[in-house]
C-alpha cells in the first residue's frame, strides 16, 4: 500500500513521525527506483538490483531476525515474529530470481561496487544488533515500510524472468504503523527508532544510487 494512500488520521498518532522520515528518506521517491518498478529498464538492470538486494538481505539472519533478538518483549514482538517468518519467503524469492538472472553483465567497477554493498550490509547487520532501546526494531519497521516498494522491483525482474512471485505475506501496514504507535507510547524510545529508521533508509537510498551509478556506466561501457 502506498504511503500516499493511507490516510494517516485513522492511524494511530504515533506514526506521524515514522511517515514522514519514510515518505522523505525512503526508496519510494528515488527516481532509479521508480524507473525500475516501471518494468521499462533492461533485464540486466533489473537482474543488477536483484543480486545486489541480495547482498544485502539475502542471508539469515538478516534485519529483522536481528532486531527479534535485540527487542524487549514488548508488543513489537508478535510483529517482530511475524515479519521474520513472512520475510524468510521474501529472502527466498530474491534469492529465485537472483539464480534465474544468473551471471551479472560486466561492469566498470564491479569490484569497488561489491565492496561498497558489503560495507552497507555491515552497517545494517551492525544497526540491527543495537542495544540502544527502540534503535533495532526502529530498522526493522523501516525495512518492513521500505520493502513494500522494493518489492515491485523484484516483480518486475520476476516478469521479465518468468517467475512466479509469491504472496506478499509481510504484516500489512495498518498493524505496522499500529506497533509504530504502541512503542512510542511505551517510553522514551522514539529517538532511537526513527533513528534505527533512518539509517536503514539512507543505506537503501546509497543502494540506489550505487545501481544507478552502475546501470550508467554499462551505458557508456
Amino acid at each position: 500500500m502506498p504511503l500516499e494512500s493511507v490516510n494517516v488520521a485513522r492511524l494511530a498518532g504515533g506514526w506521524s513521525s515514522m511517515g514522514a522520515l519514510a515518505a522523505s528518506d525512503g526508496s519510494a521517491n528515488h527516481p532509479y527506483l521508480q524507473r525500475l518498478q516501471a518494468n521499462v529498464e533492461p533485464v540486466r538492470d533489473l537482474a543488477d538490483a536483484a543480486h545486489y538486494m541480495c547482498i544485502l538481505h539475502g542471508r539469515h539472519p538478516g534485519v529483522i531476525d536481528h532486531a527479534a533478538t535485540h527487542a524487549p518483549l514488548g508488543s513489537e514482538q508478535a510483529w517482530l515474529e511475524s515479519a521474520a517468518g513472512a520475510f524468510a519467503t521474501e529472502r527466498a524469492f530474491l534469492v529465485r530470481i537472483v539464480a534465474a538472472a544468473g551471471p551479472l553483465p560486466s561492469t566498470p567497477g564491479h569490484a569497488e561496487s561489491e565492496a561498497a554493498a558489503a560495507s552497507q550490509r555491515h552497517a545494517l547487520e551492525t544497526l540491527a544488533q543495537s542495544d540502544r532501546a527502540g534503535c533495532a526494531i526502529g530498522a526493522a519497521l523501516a525495512l518492513a515500510i521500505d520493502w513494500l516498494e522494493i518489492r515491485k522491483v523484484l516483480d518486475a525482474a520476476a516478469d521479465r524472468l518468468n517467475l512466479t512471485p509469491p504472496p506478499f505475506a509481510l504484516p500489512p501496514f495498518e498493524e505496522t504503523a499500529t506497533v509504530i504507535d504502541a512503542l512510542v507510547r511505551a517510553g522514551p524510545v522514539e529517538r532511537a527508532m526513527l533513528f534505527g529508521a533512518q539509517q536503514l533508509f539512507a543505506q537503501h537510498r546509497g543502494l540506489w544510487d550505487l545501481l544507478e551509478a552502475r546501470a550508467s556506466a554499462r551505458d557508456r561501457h
